[in-house]
């Protein structure tokens, strides 16, 4: 903990939070290791009807699978094992109707519990870059991803600019712990995020899911 901080460096909650709600599992829990690694890509393939997102390790096992609706109205992207679809992991809810100014929750699926939220950065999103907070399970920021402030206008404004590579820069209590590399395929995209300067605590599902908002709503938009 930081003298005078408001976060704790350890796990990311805020000081001070209610601990009356489901403590976040530690990375030796049983069932959840596979959430607290350092190492993360998501491959995404781009087929004729929709896209399809793998959430791989750094061996390229993978670890999750979702596939992108045509039609959302209240979004509800869910994670399942493999693209069977058979097991559900866990799901991203977004708690409000309105999209570009959504929260969006993370909830394990087994259990029900919130492991954290997403909120869009609506206004800077929409014009300068993409940008999302990181927030804990009461609601609180704890970090955030944003894009490179360069790469965002360029990405939006020049021509051709969506083929300029995504870079994303992961900051907790202000400071940079991780960066987000995009890789372009010929059949879709691949994102990779070094997560070891992450606090160990903090849910990987939570910045997962926020690259998932990223590749599936943001890019739907340029």
């Amino acid at each position: 903990m930081v003298e005078g901080g408001a976060f704790c460096s350890g796990c990311g909650a805020r000081l001070g939070t209610p601990m009356g709600g489901p403590p976040t599992p530690p990375p030796s829990a049983p069932g959840n290791p596979i959430w607290y690694q350092n190492s993360y890509r998501i491959r995404k393939k781009v087929m004729a009807i929709t896209n399809q997102y793998w959430i791989e390790d750094a061996g390229g096992s993978t670890l999750g699978y979702s596939k992108q609706k045509l039609i959302r109205i209240k979004e509800s992207i869910r994670i399942f094992t493999d693209d069977s679809m058979s097991s559900e992991l866990f799901r991203i809810q977004q708690e409000q109707i309105m999209d570009m100014w959504g929260t969006f929750a993370v909830v394990d699926s087994m259990t029900g519990a919130v492991v954290g939220k997403i909120r869009r950065q609506a206004l800077s999103s929409g014009v300068f870059k993409d940008e999302y907070l990181l927030l804990d399970a009461y609601g609180n920021a704890v970090g955030r991803v944003a894009e490179r402030a360069g790469r965002g206008l360029a990405r939006k404004y020049i021509p051709l600019g969506n083929l300029v590579p995504e870079q994303l820069v992961v900051e907790f209590h202000g400071q940079q712990v991780a960066e987000i590399k995009q890789q372009f395929k010929i059949i879709g995209d691949i994102w990779e995020v070094d997560c070891s300067r992450v606090p160990a605590q903090f849910d990987r599902r939570t910045l997962i899911s926020a690259m998932l908002l990223m590749g599936m709503i943001e890019r739907d938009r340029k």
